[in-house]
């Protein structure tokens, strides 16, 4: 769309007070900002040393297949397709990059968000010095934003990467858009504006509020908003429309959007609303009690905590004061437009996902709070107060910086982040639910049905807790407790197909074939594309005998889910018995190639590869397996490979 052309025109707060800023520019030099980027790098240096957890890392990265297609045919799948209830997919595109250079060290992807927060950390200067025209307050807000305790989550989490690039992109649209003011509404940094605001929509969906958040600045800029300001705005808002349209489906798809009107009254869902914003208030001033989960409440008796009723005069109270008369009622209104523009979509008006607030959803909104400390500060700092503020700004960021380092470390892995929400919020199921599932994927199985049971009782309703307690159950050899938690599963949820396949091999395994198959089979009924059903049926059929009507079902379940090794296990054995080596060989190789280490697979190829003649290639197998810790491939060697 062609923009207007339009003169410059200089707003008020574009020319500071000349005495106040050249006395700024003296005490701050050009190397500033620097300092203030070093010292948010000296803090991060600690998630450096962190790993993966088990809190959407998994879904992200490690189970993520999109990352493992390196063709173009992998782009195109990673850019129209919905993924875990998302589409970002210029952030998948960054893993996709990482995954292929640097496989699953984790110490590239923490590298990388690190890198991204610095990035925005001197972007937020820039910024703030443009809209403000000040030294102080560009430098304090960017040390802020920088080290704050409420942004570790932004960073340190993996999964999060969607945070830190769609804000590196937000922050450079805001850079352009201002200049693009200042410089007299040239078409080039309109363009590049606009581009921007495509790459952070890419990145994550959130970057649908920039429209009306331009429009703010237009107002703090006292820039006239005649139709030619609304015009240049509509492919602005035509983007937000679509990704916030989008944003919905990808929800819905995965079944994370929540009708509130069917759990909570309206009254109910006003207080989420008005102590989700004063949380954020007060956790900008006070970052205490912070957690992997902030939960809805615990509601009794029909009455929430107390805290929840007293949000609403807190902030009739904090309303009270942004209205009266004020030197800074014009930078409180803008701050407070910016923090409530860029964080109204997570105030789950519309309920999504499990949390009521969420410290990550203060990334780029605290930056409005952040300026209106910068300015208020600013005005005391041009006064007879400089040093003093300057004192005042070097504890915040030294208290800061160390609540920002400890939180940092509490990020390492899945057990410190779980046992430290469970110690903030022991009511809850979900941190013992997903400390339970870390337990279980270490091979801890019985330590992960103590924090299964803890989870249940706090949660008796939540059907995967019974699902995975059930997986437990079996495999510390209690079938009659599984299947006692897969009824209950199903009970919660009758057309749960995958509790009905897990349970029908239960009871296979307990001897049952025809009530086990006929479970298997109500869960193909329910869910078509189950490719473990499809696995566990074949193995029903191979164990009694019929191949021919095993055969299939592996191949169902190989072709419903490429990654999946049982099935080529499974039909490798057939076709190994059946003397076709050659199909045998290309099942087990498919196995080593998706895992290298699988000594069973190993030793399995090396026996395949000594039925076809190739000795050498054989013990090389064999050998590979013995050392992966398999005995038996240790005896082959001494038989065959001598």
């Amino acid at each position: 769309m062609p923009v207007p052309s339009q003169k410059k025109v200089y707003q008020a707060n574009e020319v500071p007070n000349v005495k106040a800023q050249a006395g700024i520019a003296a005490g701050f030099p050009k190397w500033a900002p620097w300092v203030v980027v070093i010292i948010t790098a000296l803090v991060y240096t600690n998630a450096l040393g962190n790993g993966f957890t088990n809190y959407d890392d998994d879904f992200y990265i490690i189970n993520n297949q999109l990352l493992r297609d390196f063709s173009w045919q992998g782009i195109k799948s990673i850019f129209t397709s919905f993924y875990a209830a998302n589409y970002h997919p210029l952030t998948t595109l960054t893993n996709w990059l990482e995954f292929h250079f640097a496989g699953l060290n984790p110490f590239s992807y923490h590298l990388f968000n690190v890198v991204l927060h610095l990035a925005n950390t001197w972007l937020v200067y820039k910024v703030v010095k443009q809209l403000s025209g000040k030294d102080f307050t560009a430098l304090f807000t960017a040390l802020l934003f920088g080290i704050h305790p409420m942004h570790v989550e932004s960073v340190a989490w993996i999964a999060e990467r969607k945070d830190v690039l769609h804000s590196f992109f937000f922050l450079l649209a805001i850079h352009y858009y201002l200049r693009y003011q200042q410089e007299g509404f040239k078409r080039p940094l309109y363009i590049a504006t606009l581009v921007c605001f495509i790459l952070s929509l890419l990145s994550k969906s959130a970057a649908v509020s920039l429209p009306v958040l331009l429009i703010a600045i237009d107002m703090y800029k006292s820039r006239k908003l005649v139709t030619s300001v609304w015009l240049e705005k509509l492919p602005f808002f035509a983007l937000s429309i679509l990704f916030g349209v989008l944003a919905i489906l990808s929800q819905r798809a995965a079944g994370a959007i929540h009708n509130f009107s069917e759990t909570h009254s309206v009254i109910e869902r006003l207080f989420f609303l008005t102590y989700g914003v004063s949380s954020y208030l007060v956790r900008a001033v006070l970052p205490l009690h912070l957690a992997a989960v902030h939960n809805y409440p615990v509601i009794v008796g029909g009455i929430l905590p107390w805290t929840y009723y007293a949000s609403l005069p807190f902030l009739a109270a904090l309303l009270w004061l942004v209205v009266r008369k004020s030197a800074y009622r014009r930078e409180i209104l803008f701050g407070g437009a910016f923090f409530l523009i860029t964080i109204a979509l997570m105030l789950q008006i519309i309920g999504v996902g499990s949390a009521l607030t969420a410290e990550r959803y203060t990334y780029i909104s605290y930056i409005g709070l952040f300026y209106i400390a910068g300015q208020y500060l600013a005005g005391l700092y041009e006064g007879r107060s400089g040093k003093n503020i300057l004192l005042v700004a070097a504890a915040v960021g030294l208290v800061f910086s160390g609540l920002a380092w400890s939180r940092i470390g509490v990020w390492k892995d899945a057990y410190s982040l779980f046992t430290d929400a469970i110690e903030k919020n022991p009511e809850h199921y979900f941190a013992y639910w997903m400390r339970g599932n870390q337990y279980y994927a270490d091979g801890k199985k019985d330590v992960a049905i103590q924090d299964y049971n803890m989870a249940i009782q706090a949660n008796p309703d939540f059907v995967d807790l019974y699902y995975d307690r059930g997986h437990a159950f079996f495999e510390t050899n209690n079938p009659a407790a599984a299947i006692a938690d897969y009824n209950r599963a199903i009970e919660l949820k009758p057309t749960m197909a995958a509790a009905f396949n897990d349970r029908g091999w239960a009871i296979f395994r307990t001897g049952n074939k025809d009530v086990g198959l006929k479970d298997i089979n109500k869960a193909i009924a329910l869910d078509p594309a189950l490719p473990e059903a499809y696995n566990n049926r074949g193995t029903v059929y191979y164990e009694s005998g019929d191949i021919n009507a095993a055969l299939p079902d592996f191949d169902k379940a190989i072709a419903l889910k490429p990654d999946f090794e049982l099935p080529y296990l499974n039909r490798a054995a057939i076709k190994a018995n059946s003397k076709d080596f050659t199909g045998a060989l290309q099942d087990y190789n498919a196995v080593i190639e998706m895992y290298p280490n699988d000594n069973g697979a190993l030793y399995n190829r090396g026996l395949v590869k000594l039925n076809l003649n190739d000795r050498a290639g054989a013990c090389s197998d064999l050998n590979s397996a013995a050392n992966a810790g398999n005995v038996m491939a240790g005896e082959a060697i001494g038989r065959f490979c001598q």
